[in-house]
């Protein structure tokens, strides 16, 4: 933590969120979690990014703490030019190395330049490393599920194959939001049951947990459930 912003980070420890956080994410080195909230953190970068010399602080990697990454990627956040944010979204990609940290991470500008981001989503996607391939599903979640949605782009999700527990999580995650939002393609999937066992499965769960999916539904999807061979 040579850069001022990271040498500011310190002061902003709380070991007793700490722990709490270090149970959330267990697959992260306990001392390396300053436990400052989210919040605080963002709040933070925006403040950093107007008044501090921000960029040596993205130059400066790999970092020590779980907080800098985070705030790494809030001060990415609020670059508005395109090409820039890119540029540095990935150099920052391949820092990323647990779900808490790819899952706030999505600059807002990419909603602003839908074609330009789904040609680097197609690429983000076949990445051999696991936390690129969630934040490129995270952006077709977010970003993609409305009126910039294209069929093929379910089959984009499905057609990753990965073991992963974050990527398989992710895709389920995706699957179940699309049930609500584009239902029609996305059951046809469903109804293929040429996903994975786990991630066919584990969709059926949390769609039917959602509270934007019809009883009718939930309980069509039980159809569809993968059973192990006996």
């Amino acid at each position: 933590m040579e850069n001022e912003i990271g040498k500011e980070l310190l002061s902003f420890r709380d070991a007793k969120n700490a722990l709490f956080v270090a149970k959330l994410i267990p697959t992260i080195d306990p001392k390396t979690i300053l436990g400052t909230k989210i919040p605080l953190l963002r709040k933070y970068a925006k403040q950093c990014f107007k008044t501090k010399d921000y960029q040596s602080f993205l130059d400066l990697t790999p970092h020590s703490f779980f907080e800098e990454n985070l705030v790494h990627g809030f001060l990415i956040e609020q670059i508005k030019d395109l090409e820039q944010s890119l540029i540095e979204t990935e150099k920052y990609l391949p820092l990323i190395d647990n779900r808490a940290t790819c899952d706030s991470f999505l600059p807002k500008i990419f909603s602003k330049y839908p074609d330009i981001i789904y040609k680097k989503v197609k690429i983000w996607i076949r990445s051999s490393h696991t936390y690129t391939v969630r934040f490129a599903i995270g952006i077709l979640l977010s970003n993609f599920l409305d009126k910039e949605f294209k069929p093929e782009m379910l089959n984009l999700v499905a057609g990753i194959q990965s073991s992963e527990y974050y990527v398989q999580m992710m895709q389920a995650r995706y699957f179940a939001t699309a049930l609500a939002k584009q239902p029609i393609p996305t059951l046809n999937l469903i109804k293929s049951q040429t996903l994975s066992p786990f991630v066919q499965n584990k969709t059926i769960q949390k769609a039917r947990e959602s509270l934007r999916i019809s009883v009718q539904l939930k309980t069509e999807l039980l159809n569809y459930k993968i059973y192990p061979n006996k």
